[in-house]
């Protein structure tokens, strides 16, 4: 299950620190800003050490997804020279920051409008059954979470999820299916379209605007 955000839970560590590699790109953000401006790198900054939790969690038995404990919020902000509220404040309001453990791959189904018109519920409806967990949890053997999002942005293909970077649209019960199979032998997925169009061009395939408004008696 997921568990909730808690500053001082259990599952906090003790102590974060960026490693090696990520220190220098820890120097590389913050010169992009001016002097005394450092702050604007808070969010790049979470970006990087969710992204390290990642990477590291791999190798955890069960894997751990991206997140960002306090102790690492702390460390930003002590890099920054800033009230750690302060970055509390950034990460607890995107939703892009995960501020407790998930599992090794993040379903973020959509569920607005576009995407429920188009069939989000049968998706919602695979990946609860087919994983056998609800919005919020985590499978036991830490590979999946799964949640409920607001528009990702590509209502033009829907319906879509978001799986950790990679959106998969156009999905069917069938199509969802074989992603999280693919997935739970931690094998890749082909990512966009699940229907083989490409890009966001019509269903009926591409056209231009010259030949629509032919057809349209306008030109």
């Amino acid at each position: 299950m997921k568990k909730p955000f808690d500053l001082y839970a259990d599952y906090q560590p003790e102590s974060f620190e960026f490693n090696k590699a990520n220190k220098k790109k820890v120097d590389m953000i913050i010169a992009k800003y001016p002097k005394g401006r450092q702050k604007s790198a808070t969010m790049p900054l979470l970006d990087l050490a969710q992204r390290q939790i990642a990477e590291e969690g791999i190798k955890a038995n069960p894997p751990v997804g991206g997140w960002i404990p306090r102790a690492a919020m702390d460390k930003i902000a002590e890099i920054l020279d800033v009230p750690a509220v302060k970055v509390y404040e950034v990460a607890s309001f995107y939703s892009m920051y995960n501020l407790a453990p998930v599992g090794k791959y993040l379903i973020q189904v959509c569920t607005t409008t576009p995407c429920w018109l188009c069939g989000s519920d049968e998706v919602v409806k695979t990946c609860k059954d087919h994983l056998g967990i609800g919005m919020n949890e985590t499978t036991k053997d830490g590979k999946f979470s799964l949640m409920e999002v607001e528009c990702l942005g590509a209502c033009v293909n829907a319906p879509m999820v978001q799986i950790n970077d990679d959106y998969y649209e156009d999905l069917t019960e069938k199509t969802m299916k074989e992603v999280l199979d693919l997935l739970s032998e931690d094998m890749k997925p082909n990512v966009g379209s699940q229907k083989g169009r490409k890009g966001s061009m019509a269903v009926s395939g591409p056209t231009t605007l010259d030949k629509e408004a032919k057809k349209a008696g306008v030109a």
